[in-house]
């Protein structure tokens, strides 16, 4: 993959007009102390929240060539069945109308409601660090648009649900090799934008901002990591993370960092926001682990959004086959 500058007269993706927000959902928690007094709360507090019971599976959205019509760009993407599972995917409004991205406030539907305050055209992110190629670079200059796959993911959230998305983008690979990581280089750390004007969560000493993930660059090159800049054939949803985010699916999904600002590749393990704010529930590595307990409860099973009961948990969120290798000999008991 290769950074492209395209000419000016190319139409940008950031032109695409994002498809309308969607319903509230109910309250994950209320009164917000400082971040310190959060770690030691009994608030369920988390990067993902309880779980709606509204949102049922829909069909399987692989197959072939997915197009949506948008106002001034079609988003198209070849499905990835080998990377895919072949569960139902849940419904559109689940996925989009459900969110955590606390810079817009804690309730659910906060994201839905107000996200759509964030400005994301135009839209930049600072490379720096440890880096042959730093610099500012613009969406499509980091995208290759013509070469956008659909991947069906599981998504595992820390609280104990899931969710199953047809996720459009470009493999984390190819973007991380195309900035061009010096030998030093063992991490990459992942930004959110920070805009308390357009960000009405941010008030709220919730963490400490803006939002910080990382991997290993390891995690980074692993075939399954992925950037995300759309979802079920359209552009990404503000709430959802838009103009990009990351998504790593056998990681608890407070990982999957969205609308990012900035990439930074670092010698040390970079210290994350969950991690930050209450290190002995949220790990660097957070592992999708069913043996390894919450500080508040259990892992062992999951209830997956728009079904009745609960299901085991998989370790790796079933993805062992490709990334329990990047593990071994580690006590990933050390990095819940």
């Amino acid at each position: 993959m290769l950074i492209k500058r395209k000419p000016g007269w190319a139409l940008p993706h950031s032109a695409v007009t994002p498809e309308a927000h969607y319903a509230n959902r109910r309250q994950i928690m209320a009164g917000l102390g400082a971040s310190a007094a959060l770690a030691g709360s009994g608030l369920a507090l988390s990067g993902c929240g309880e779980a709606a019971e509204t949102g049922g599976a829909t069909g399987d959205a692989a197959g072939g060539i997915l197009r949506a019509d948008t106002q001034r760009r079609d988003l198209t993407a070849t499905a990835n069945a080998a990377l895919s599972t072949d569960e139902p995917v849940n419904a559109h409004e689940a996925v989009t109308g459900y969110n955590n991205f606390f810079e817009f406030g804690t309730d659910k539907g906060d994201p839905a409601r107000y996200a759509d305050a964030l400005t994301v055209d135009p839209w930049s992110v600072e490379v720096s660090g440890l880096t042959d190629a730093p610099g500012r670079y613009g969406l499509d200059e980091l995208i290759d648009f013509q070469a956008l796959e659909q991947r069906i993911y599981r998504l595992r959230c820390v609280e104990a649900w899931s969710m199953v998305i047809p996720w459009i983008g470009v493999p984390l690979a190819g973007l991380i090799d195309a900035l061009k990581p010096q030998s030093a280089a063992r991490y990459v750390r992942f930004e959110t934008v920070l805009r308390p004007d357009e960000m009405r969560g941010v008030g709220a000493r919730v963490l400490d901002w803006p939002y910080v993930e990382g991997l290993r660059l390891d995690e980074a090159r692993n075939e399954l990591a992925f950037i995300a800049v759309g979802l079920y054939g359209e552009v990404l949803p503000k709430q959802n993370g838009a103009p990009l985010r990351l998504v790593v699916p056998w990681k608890y999904g407070f990982k999957s960092i969205k609308s990012i600002a900035a990439i930074r590749f670092t010698e040390t393990m970079p210290m994350t926001s969950w991690h930050k704010v209450a290190p002995g529930e949220y790990g660097f590595y957070a592992n999708v682990n069913p043996e390894v307990s919450h500080p508040r409860w259990s892992q062992a099973r999951e209830r997956r959004i728009g079904e009745f009961g609960r299901r085991d948990t998989v370790k790796f969120n079933g993805y062992g086959p490709w990334v329990a290798d990047l593990y071994d000999g580690m006590d990933l008991t050390r990095w819940y």
